[in-house]
């Protein structure tokens, strides 16, 4: 994969909109441990992408990038839990629920790829 491309791009922008949401929602007591969760799994998304795109191997690729999708599956939990709950505004969490599918769609068929050829 080259530097740039749509899933290093967007899944960098996501990671950067669940920190942005951890420093606003850091100091709330209640559910800490939820945040903390959605904060590990939602920003390594974008850590993993890039370990796919220095992978020594087309396996190394293919097994980071299934990590990837892998914790872009516990962050779609993780959001739809806060948002269900009550302890995510309706639009964030739709925001980013929306974008976290967006990222599971272009994952999954890059991994779909790499499975058939």
């Amino acid at each position: 994969m080259k530097e740039g491309n749509v899933v290093q791009v967007k899944s960098y922008a996501f990671s950067l909109h669940v920190v942005r949401l951890f420093q606003n929602k850091s100091e709330e007591k209640k559910n800490r441990n939820i945040f903390d969760q959605l904060f590990r799994s939602g920003t390594s998304i974008g850590a993993n992408v890039e370990e796919a795109i220095g992978a020594q191997s087309r396996r190394d690729f293919y097994a980071k990038l299934n990590i990837a999708y892998k914790e872009a599956r516990e962050t779609h939990f993780w959001l739809r839990l806060l948002k269900d709950s009550g302890y995510l505004e309706q639009n964030i969490a739709q925001t980013l629920l929306d974008e976290c599918t967006e990222l599971l769609r272009i994952i999954g068929s890059i991994l779909k790829t790499l499975r058939s050829t």
